[in-house]
């Protein structure tokens, strides 16, 4: 347990936003502010990720399926590769309104991306002209970006992980409205009540956003081990 504080403190996910940013909401999680940061309370940190960890790791175990979200560039790789790892899915590039609300619109954009990946097989691709198949390419680049996480999420999850929930705002939204749980990183600008499993942690750092990935993640591939 003392190398997993150790690694957060290395990671620096103790780091919050300048003091004038903070959301009140978040008091019960800060140890202190120095230097006009808030700081968090790691001690707190770590026991918000036991929680999570535990809850994710008994959804796995039972064959459900987890959506991994984060879009800020300091989330985008470790978010693909936490999902990857864990055998789930993610959105780390753009979230799209009604990933979840609308979901057979969703679908009918990863057919439209299946259709675009196999062009070249189709009988009409002969007749396409050189402008044609650029525009073309160029779409089915769009779409995977957006939708190569959730090509295979046929319905809903049943449980999400938002990296910085107030970026991810829309997507939190859809979650509550369908009643989804979700654990969420939230930095000292957050709102922890709007999610079920708040994890108090510095979601601007790379390193931070990993190691709390890394620390969910573990849980769950543990999970399917058994």
């Amino acid at each position: 347990m003392e190398d997993i504080l150790k690694e957060m403190v290395e990671a620096g996910v103790h780091y919050g936003h300048q003091t004038k940013r903070w959301n009140p909401q978040m008091k019960k999680y800060l140890l202190r502010a120095q230097g006009g940061i808030h700081l968090i309370d790691l001690e707190k940190t770590r026991t918000s990720l036991d929680a999570a960890s535990s809850f994710l790791s008994d959804l796995s175990s039972k064959g459900k399926k987890i959506l991994f979200v984060g879009c800020k560039q300091q989330a985008q790789d470790a978010v693909k590769e936490a999902a990857e790892a864990a055998g789930h899915y993610y959105v780390n590039y753009r979230w799209l309104g009604g990933m979840l609300t609308n979901l057979p619109t969703i679908r009918k954009s990863v057919e439209r991306l299946k259709y675009l990946e196999t062009i070249e097989k189709q009988p009409e691709f002969k007749s396409m002209s050189k402008k044609e198949l650029s525009a073309l390419k160029r779409e089915e680049v769009k779409l995977r970006r957006n939708l190569d996480g959730v090509r295979e999420m046929e319905k809903a999850p049943d449980a999400m992980v938002v990296v910085d929930v107030t970026k991810e705002s829309i997507a939190v939204a859809e979650a509550t409205r369908l009643k989804i749980p979700v654990v969420g990183i939230v930095d000292t600008n957050g709102d922890p009540n709007k999610i079920q499993f708040p994890v108090p942690g510095n979601d601007d750092s790379i390193r931070s956003v990993r190691i709390l990935l890394q620390n969910l993640v573990d849980g769950i591939v543990l999970a399917k081990k058994a």
